[in-house]
């Protein structure tokens, strides 16, 4: 009769509000699971919620079998993983790195080089599903590597998400999670702007929906976003400051590949307006309100 495999030991680095959650689903199956924070306070958090542990060094996650990170940006990647101090130079040959981290697909191939050349397996696997999915353990997951890392990660991935899928060679999650923000960018603006215009109209903007919905105008954004849209509530899912993080990422992508994003440069700029009315923790759905505060504004002036 075999013996059971044991479970491979995880640190997962960076309790933000998606990291949290899913370390959560981790220990709650049964993983031994150690989480780290630069802001050792999320981390101890944390561990008042689920059984686990929580290191205050960062070096300490090289005793784990599996590296799962979810962290802010390209300079936050290198410095954990290829700096003087990083995690690169301190893991063992087998050991696997899994990044939610969304970067460039640059800094994804960079980890990837330096972890092959240790013999680590790394993945870049970008998440989308935002914190909602997170929470509720059905985020979609978009991974670039190698195919024998994916296999390896897998049964990890499948606690906390409904969909995962290896896309290519390192960089390719990367990439992939570009596609999936240029479409949702364009998708809320388009939604942003027939709501306005139904409320201009006069028109029932729920029943407006009730309609369209079981259309060719259905989405899910228009499904989950809607209500909260119209009742001007807009803490409710992806903020605008990362929105505008990973757009950024797109349009650097973009120019550097001679592709063009009219659409998306515009939508950005957009959400910068509404960084500039002090909407940067706003979810993306605040679209709507930009262009309702204008109409404001343009219709004071008229009456000036």
């Amino acid at each position: 009769m075999e013996t059971a495999q044991p479970l491979p030991r995880i640190c997962f680095i960076g309790m933000g509000v998606m990291g949290s959650p899913m370390a959560g689903h981790l220990a709650q199956n049964g993983y031994q699971v150690t989480v780290y924070n630069r802001s050792p306070e999320k981390s101890e958090q944390w561990f008042k919620t689920y059984n686990g542990k929580f290191i205050r060094k960062l070096k300490d996650a090289a005793q784990s079998d599996v590296i799962i990170s979810c962290i802010g940006n390209d300079d936050d990647l290198r410095i954990t993983y290829l700096g003087k101090e990083g995690l690169i130079r301190q893991l063992s040959k087998g050991t696997l790195i899994i990044d939610h981290t969304t970067s460039s697909a640059g800094v994804a191939r960079e980890i990837s080089e330096a972890a092959a050349e240790k013999g680590i397996d790394f993945l870049d696997a970008p998440v989308s599903g935002g914190q909602q999915g997170a929470e509720n353990g059905t985020l979609t997951i978009m991974c670039g590597g190698t195919e024998s890392g994916f296999n390896r990660a897998k049964p990890i991935l499948e606690v906390y998400s409904k969909a995962c899928a290896l896309m290519g060679s390192a960089g390719s999650g990367q990439l992939t999670k570009m596609v999936n923000q240029i479409a949702i960018a364009g998708l809320v603006q388009g939604l942003s702007e027939a709501l306005n215009f139904a409320q201009i109209s006069g028109l029932d903007c729920h029943q407006v929906i009730e309609v369209i919905s079981k259309g060719a105008a259905q989405s899910w954004q228009m499904e989950n976003r809607h209500k909260t849209m119209l009742a001007d509530e807009y803490n409710h899912g992806f903020a605008v400051d990362h929105m505008r993080k990973d757009l950024g990422i797109c349009l650097k992508e973009a120019n550097e590949q001679g592709a063009r994003l009219p659409i998306t440069a515009m939508v950005d700029q957009y959400y910068g307006d509404i960084q500039d009315m002090g909407g940067g923790r706003w979810d993306t759905s605040s679209l709507l309100k930009r262009l309702q505060l204008f109409k404001k504004a343009n219709n004071q002036n008229d009456a000036e």
